[in-house]
C-alpha cells in the first residue's frame, strides 16, 4: 500500500514552546491511525499541520504525493502561492472539536459550498452527493434544516459530511466527539466505524480509548511534541514498550473515583 500521508522530523514553535520535534509518520492508503496522548502534547497541532492551517519550522510533509506547501527548487524550497496550497489542501478533509458549521445556512448548502467553490462542481451535481453523503451519516431529509435546528451530534455527522464531500485522500479527526453530551459520542462513532470499514484513510486523534483500540490499525502515543510509540491496538493498550505509554494508558483506564 502507498503512504498517504509521510512526516519527516517535522518541528513546529509558538514563539519559544517546541510544539512539534522531531516527529516522524508515514500513513497507508486505508489505514485508521488513532493519535492518543495527553492534553498539549502536539497531536491536534499535527493534523493542523498536515492541512495546512499550520506551516511547519524545519522537517519534510507529504500528502497525496506532494511536498506539501513547497516546491523544491534547484538550490531552495519555494513556498507554493495561496491557490496552490488551497488545492493541496482539497486532498484532506478536516472534522474539528467543534462542528465549524455555517450558522445562515442550511445543511445542504453547508455540504455542497466545498465542492462548487474549490471544484467548480456544477451545483446539481454538488447536490446530488451531498445527498448521497447525508443518507451515509444518517440524515436523509435534513437538507433544508439550519446548524441551530440540529443535535450536536447531527451537527457532527453534518460536518464528516462536509468533508467527504472534497472526495479527499484522507480524513483528519481533531477529537471529533470532545465537545458532545456523552449520549451523542455513539452516533457519531458509528459513522467513523462505517468510514474505516469502508477502506477511507483517517488520523483520528481522540480521547475515546476503546474506539481507538477496535477501529484503528495503529496507534500512535505522543507527549510533549513527540511521538514516543506507534504500534497495534493490542501492543499499545496490552503491551507498550515505553514506560509512559503504560503509565498513561494504565491511568485513561482507570475510572474516576465517585464521591
Amino acid at each position: 500500500m502507498s503512504a498517504v500521508v509521510i512526516a519527516r522530523q517535522l518541528c513546529k514553535r509558538y514563539g519559544t514552546t517546541q510544539v512539534l520535534s522531531d516527529v516522524s509518520l508515514d500513513v497507508a492508503q486505508g489505514e485508521v491511525l488513532g493519535i492518543i496522548g495527553p492534553s498539549g502534547s502536539g497531536k491536534s497541532t499535527l493534523l493542523r499541520c498536515i492541512n495546512q492551517l499550520e506551516g511547519v519550522d524545519s522537517g519534510e510533509l507529504y500528502v497525496n504525493g506532494e511536498f506539501a506547501g513547497y516546491r523544491a527548487g534547484k538550490d531552495a524550497l519555494h513556498q507554493l502561492p495561496d491557490a496552490e496550497v488551497a488545492r493541496q489542501r482539497s486532498a484532506t478533509g478536516m472534522v474539528f472539536q467543534r462542528f465549524n458549521l455555517f450558522a445562515h445556512k442550511t445543511v445542504l448548502d453547508n455540504v455542497t459550498l466545498g465542492p462548487m467553490v474549490v471544484r467548480r462542481m456544477l451545483r446539481r451535481e454538488a447536490e446530488a452527493h451531498a445527498a448521497e453523503l447525508l443518507a451515509q451519516v444518517g440524515l436523509r431529509g435534513f437538507e433544508q434544516r439550519y446548524p441551530s435546528q440540529l443535535s450536536g451530534g447531527q451537527q457532527q455527522r453534518v460536518a464528516i459530511a462536509r468533508a467527504l464531500a472534497m472526495r479527499p485522500k484522507v480524513l483528519l479527526f481533531d477529537e471529533p466527539t470532545s465537545a458532545l453530551d456523552s449520549e451523542l459520542v455513539g452516533e457519531v462513532l458509528d459513522v467513523m466505524k462505517a468510514l474505516a470499514a469502508s477502506g477511507q484513510t483517517m488520523l483520528v486523534v481522540t480521547h475515546e480509548l476503546a474506539f481507538a483500540r477496535a477501529v484503528c490499525s495503529r496507534i500512535a502515543f505522543m507527549e510533549a511534541g513527540r511521538i514516543v510509540e506507534v504500534g497495534t491496538p493490542h501492543q499499545i493498550f496490552n503491551n507498550p514498550v515505553q514506560a509512559r505509554t503504560r503509565a498513561f494508558v494504565q491511568r485513561a483506564a482507570t475510572p474516576e473515583p465517585t464521591h
